[in-house]
């Protein structure tokens, strides 16, 4: 087994919430990254995968468990770990060439050093000729080989790449990979082992020796899969499509599944995330499947390329409809159920019962605003109290999120509607509250 460059044991990490309490954002990670291999590393968001690289890089402690880079106790920034970011992360008002420089600079690298270095990262990820150019004046991709450039100029043992290539279109994602993957094979870059977050499973399939699976609430690792095959990797070979198939069998082993057949529904917990998914692409995804192409089933590497979606948005369809059982999902496939056939033959108002009849049966956020309506004589409430609850285990803007995606589903089904003037959660007309004890 390679030495490992990086070592997590037992590593957990809290914040805390806008109310005070500490939320659980890592809970006993297990990882090493070796010399000699990339690593993908897939999971939702939120599910504390940036955390994690942060931790590695030694930018945030860990609260519990150990990290070590080369054998030795991380207490503070690496010198040895870089990190490419999806959001570029650059400076609008230096050029190319001073952007680059910055490591090299907040490391007191003499002048004319600094320069000589910078011009041969910029070389080396293709972007000679631009040295002067502001990132403005940069597509996209350029910029993104400017924040590479960065990283890899003060030649790090690690390269951290945290959704570096989601900001870029399909085409210009897939070249800059591309490119990453002939230095790796190469050596042309210093680095030694690379450690990549993605949504994308294709993605992590063609760049990694290892696929990871992150767990949420809170994270963890929960799968793994080796990668054996040699690069560079076509994504049309047999290997490579029964890797992908894997993946995303393995991407929709969620936590509400776990101890039951793929034929019993999904219960979620009262404050556990909801998929974010949208109304009218869950029914575009349940009429597409029960359509001529799929016959009522299909898998997901084959829905994704015919609806072309991305996988994070097609998973938390899928696991909606899943969720609602409209549909069930089990070892990457998509069936739809009989009750999915019903509503997709279904008119909009037989829809909207069978959907406010699975809302309240599988999810209990859903039901318990419900019930507290009915339990107020007005029959509305303030949102804030669903907020608060959702807080105590997700962060203020994915309670935010999943409170909005809970609003939306109980307006389709006729569960409770929403005043956006007033901010109030309230019964639909014409159904009355329970009336007060006397």
């Amino acid at each position: 087994m390679a030495h490992a460059i990086v070592e997590l044991k037992n590593v957990g990490k809290s914040f805390k919430s806008a109310d005070g309490r500490l939320r659980s954002v890592l809970e006993g990670v297990d990882f090493r990254l070796a010399e000699g291999e990339i690593v993908s590393l897939l999971g939702q968001s939120g599910s504390g995968k940036s955390t994690m690289l942060r931790i590695m890089a030694g930018l945030i402690p860990a609260d519990t468990g150990e990290v070590r880079l080369r054998d030795q106790p991380l207490y503070g920034p690496a010198r040895g770990v870089s990190m490419v970011f999806q959001s570029f992360a650059l400076f609008p008002w230096l050029t190319v060439q001073a952007n680059v420089e910055l490591g090299l600079e907040a490391r007191g690298v003499a002048p004319a050093e600094r320069e000589r270095r910078a011009e041969a990262a910029i070389k080396l990820i293709g972007l000679t000729g631009f040295e002067g150019a502001l990132p403005r004046e940069l597509s996209g991709g350029m910029r993104q080989r400017v924040g590479i450039a960065r990283a890899l100029v003060v030649e790090p043992e690690v390269l951290l790449m945290d959704e570096a290539f989601s900001a870029l279109d399909v085409l210009t994602g897939e070249r800059l990979r591309e490119d990453i993957l002939e230095l790796w094979t190469s050596k042309a870059m210093p680095t030694k082992a690379i450690l990549v977050v993605s949504h994308n499973i294709e993605e992590a399939v063609l760049m990694a020796d290892r696929v990871l699976i992150f767990a949420s609430d809170p994270g963890r690792v929960r799968f793994q899969l080796a990668v054996q095959l040699p690069r560079p990797r076509n994504p049309e070979s047999a290997e490579v499509r029964q890797l992908i198939d894997e993946v995303y069998a393995l991407m929709t082993v969620g936590r509400a599944s776990r101890g039951r057949t793929p034929e019993e529904p999904v219960t979620l917990q009262l404050g556990e995330r909801l998929p974010e998914a949208d109304i009218g692409r869950m029914e575009g995804l349940l009429e597409l499947l029960a359509g001529d192409t799929f016959e009522g089933r299909a898998d997901l590497p084959r829905l994704a390329e015919e609806t072309e979606l991305t996988d994070d948005e097609l998973l938390p369809l899928a696991q909606a409809v899943s969720l609602l059982g409209l549909a069930q999902l089990a070892q990457g496939d998509l069936h739809l159920t009989p009750l999915g056939r019903r509503y997709v033959d279904g008119e909009h108002t037989v829809r909207q019962s069978l959907f406010g009849q699975q809302l309240l049966a599988h999810v209990p956020l859903a039901a318990h605003i419900r019930h507290s309506l009915e339990q107020e004589a007005s029959g509305e409430l303030p949102e804030e109290p669903f907020l608060r609850l959702l807080s105590e285990t997700l962060d203020a803007a994915e309670a935010e999120r999943v409170l909005r995606t809970a609003i939306e589903w109980g307006r389709h089904g006729e569960v409770f509607e929403y005043n956006y003037t007033t901010g109030l959660i309230h019964l639909p007309e014409g159904e009355a509250a329970a009336e007060p004890a006397a």
